[in-house]
């Protein structure tokens, strides 16, 4: 038992170690995209050589989540330490020249691989408890959600139940990686809660078919991220796919908007629990993310399915008799659930984000 809550421990301060100086370089790397907004015209040539980088030094990491899931699933060999490196460049590189992608795919893979070395110099700990360890203390600390990191790491692999014997250890892990991250000077934004309406039959009615419509967002994201990878895997050179994704993104930038629906869109999910928007925002970022990661570049789809769903949900206030902000909090977090399937922990995750109690920094 002790070594147990050592090693989660260990991996827990690697991984929040990774998230805080990830988030501190993202940061930086967004900072220099808006003051040189000319840099997007480059995005073509930034997908052609992350596709490059991945093709030459990590074809046997490209598959990033999945890559996880399967050695969780059917163990077969330590995940390479440089997936590390790698995908950190990927995510700096597209962030930089405008990919509409996220952050927090790139903070669960660093903290599963970082947690699996640490796993082959102890054989005598399980290492699937270390991995689902390192998967929660990146998403915990990334985010600044620990209790939500500890689900996730249980959810994500819910396949036919919940691992809850590993509950402990992917606690500690996501608890001391949120610490960790913190006490590097990261910081991580904090929305604002929306006020919460008088419970009514009315209300849960509404709330209840506003979690239908997310849901089918939810699914037509997922089935049109599949789709597109498959189109651009038809492909044959594999930079040239996100050449050419880049070149469609930047086309659609151009004629549309680049500073609303590059990047993360952070500063637009926080507009959408303040002021009442369109559906087009969750269109067009949905639109770009497909595209962006379909062909090749890396990040991961969270924080762009957060601005989805929030964005979608404040729209729908125009149909729905509920108020804006309180359906662009849900749809924060539900369509994130549904494309991810990790409906408890998006549950918890709300909680901690929205819930003035559950704030931990």
């Amino acid at each position: 038992m002790l070594q147990t809550v050592l090693l989660s421990s260990v991996v827990g301060v690697l991984a929040g170690s990774l998230s805080a100086f990830f988030l501190i370089t993202l940061n930086a790397v967004t900072a220099v995209r808006i003051a040189h907004p000319e840099l997007i015209w480059f995005l073509p040539l930034a997908g052609a050589a992350v596709s490059f980088i991945f093709w030459r030094l990590g074809r046997d990491v490209e598959g990033g989540n999945n890559l996880i899931l399967e050695e969780i699933h059917e163990p077969r060999q330590t995940i390479p330490l440089r997936l590390i490196p790698l995908i950190l460049i990927g995510t700096w590189l597209t962030h930089l020249f405008g990919g509409s992608a996220g952050r927090e795919g790139t903070a669960v893979q660093m903290g599963a691989s970082g947690a699996d070395q640490i796993a082959r110099r102890f054989p005598s700990v399980d290492r699937t408890t270390l991995l689902m360890a390192g998967m929660s203390a990146g998403f915990g600390s990334v985010f600044g959600v620990p209790f939500a990191g500890a689900v996730f790491g249980l959810e994500v692999l819910a396949i036919g139940g919940l691992r809850v014997r590993r509950l402990f250890e992917c606690t500690i892990a996501s608890f001391v990686g949120h610490w960790t991250c913190l006490a590097w000077g990261a910081h991580h934004t904090h929305y604002p809660a929306p006020v919460l309406p008088e419970l009514s039959i009315q209300l849960i009615l509404c709330v209840v078919l506003a979690g239908f419509l997310f849901g089918a967002v939810a699914l037509l994201f997922s089935k049109a991220m599949h789709a597109t990878t498959h189109l651009f895997k038809k492909i044959g050179i594999q930079p040239a796919r996100a050449f050419l994704g880049g070149l469609i993104v930047v086309a659609g930038f151009y004629f549309i908007s680049w500073d609303r629906y590059a990047g993360l869109g952070v500063n637009v999910i926080e507009q959408s629990l303040k002021e009442p928007l369109t559906f087009a925002d969750s269109i067009w970022k949905s639109v770009f993310t497909v595209i962006t990661l379909g062909s090749g570049f890396k990040g991961g789809e969270v924080t762009p399915l957060l601005f989805i769903g929030s964005t979608f949900g404040n729209a729908l206030a125009s149909v729905i008799p509920v108020s804006f902000s309180l359906l662009a909090a849900l749809g924060f977090v539900a369509v994130f659930a549904g494309a991810a399937n990790t409906p408890l922990a998006c549950t918890v995750m709300a909680l901690e984000i929205f819930g003035p109690s559950f704030h931990f920094a």
